[in-house]
């Protein structure tokens, strides 16, 4: 290699030239579109390029940025760039930039344009909702006072999240809600207005075979979700001042006869019917060794006090799997059994043979509840089981 050829090997690997789009900035007449076409505005964005988070600071280019994720781009548009702007502005404005999180977060105006997005009509574009779920939920994250304080005076917030909870990506935000504020007091505060504007029994109340699949799946799912948060938080904050509303909601009895009612009504309907074994099993979860001296006084104190409870069931996940068989009684297993029986699926042919019926998912789930009623180890329970043959009906 020659000495003449060293000056141009030094500028092709020059890692400090400016950026081109620190160039089309010293336009006074640049767009944003104009910026968005750079592969690396991003990047850029993220390593917090002074000139470029200043011009995205500019209140018309985040009203743009927002605009992209709440409204449907135009349907004339080439089907592969379609969805590239609300894509790239979704990336930007959750680019975990202080000053763009403190503008979005305080600027109302702006807030008020990102909430619109949920007063469209059912069902929400999934990728716009994702879009909108996920800059919403870094707000809450970064800016949660704000907020909260803006949500809570949206007298259709509730409202809405339940209408559109068949979009997995509202079930996200409602989750994001209950897990990303970190002060515990503003914490308790969103515990305490979800509970008052009755989200647990409202999520119930779509477990019901009048609902579609996907409602039912996500109301199920979220409300799983919220009995594993809540005792996960009540484990790590053992002395906590203020119980769980939430929790405290969902253990009680009238919410644990609702779920039972729709496994039971004379309308069958297997994803109701799943969805509700699956909120059963995470009540009764076991969460700590089930045979500790406290969990076999509380055992026996059950068998001659359970009316005692009133209608609350107790917090404890083996009383309460002993409460629910004691209110129900022979009446209870006898339904389930039948639920067992139940031809769920049409006759499946396999390349070994016939199932009529198969199994299905049903009978799979009445079966792990079953399972789950045995693990108490209760008297009562598995003589009734046995009296009633269920193990000969599984089998």
């Amino acid at each position: 290699m020659t000495f003449s050829h060293q000056p141009s090997m030094f500028w092709k690997f020059d890692l400090h030239s400016s950026s081109h789009i620190d160039t089309l900035l010293e336009r006074d007449e640049v767009t944003l579109k104009e910026l968005m076409d750079e592969e690396d505005i991003l990047q850029e964005c993220k390593a917090q390029n002074r000139k470029l988070v200043e011009f995205l600071l500019k209140s018309e280019c985040l009203e743009d940025l927002v605009t992209y994720i709440t409204e449907e781009p135009p349907l004339d548009m080439d089907e592969k760039i379609r969805y590239k702007y609300p894509n790239l502005s979704c990336e930007l404005l959750t680019s975990d930039v202080s000053q763009i999180n403190d503008r979005l977060g305080e600027d109302e105006s702006l807030l008020k344009r990102l909430y619109s997005f949920l007063l469209n009509d059912s069902p929400l574009n999934p990728l716009l909702a994702s879009f909108f779920s996920k800059v919403l939920s870094i707000l809450i994250s970064r800016k949660p006072e704000q907020i909260v304080a803006f949500l809570k005076k949206k007298d259709d917030f509730v409202d809405l999240i339940i209408k559109h909870i068949g979009t997995s990506a509202i079930m996200d935000l409602l989750l994001r809600l209950l897990t990303c504020i970190e002060p515990p007091q503003l914490r308790q505060d969103v515990l305490n207005w979800l509970n008052e504007e009755k989200i647990i029994q409202r999520l119930v109340e779509l477990v019901h075979p009048s609902q579609d699949e996907d409602r039912h799946s996500n109301a199920s799912q979220s409300l799983c979700e919220i009995i594993r948060l809540s005792r996960d938080q009540l484990l790590q904050v053992q002395n906590s001042p203020e119980p769980d509303p939430l929790l405290a909601t969902l253990e009680k009895q009238e919410i644990l006869e609702q779920l039972l009612s729709n496994i039971f009504l004379k309308e069958k309907n297997e994803s109701a019917i799943v969805s509700a074994i699956q909120i059963l099993l995470t009540l009764l979860e076991t969460r700590r060794p089930a045979n500790t001296v406290q969990d076999r006084q509380m055992r026996s104190l059950l068998t001659t006090r359970a009316s005692s409870f009133g209608d609350r069931v107790p917090s404890s996940w083996l009383q309460m799997s002993v409460l629910v068989l004691m209110h129900y009684g022979a009446s209870w297993s006898y339904r389930l059994s039948l639920v067992l029986m139940h031809d769920e699926t049409d006759v499946m042919k396999t390349t070994w043979g016939v199932l009529d019926p198969p199994v299905g998912n049903t009978r799979l789930h009445v079966i792990r509840l079953i399972a789950s009623l045995l693990q108490t180890n209760t008297h009562s329970i598995n003589i009734e089981l046995i009296e009633l043959n269920t193990i000969g009906v599984i089998l």
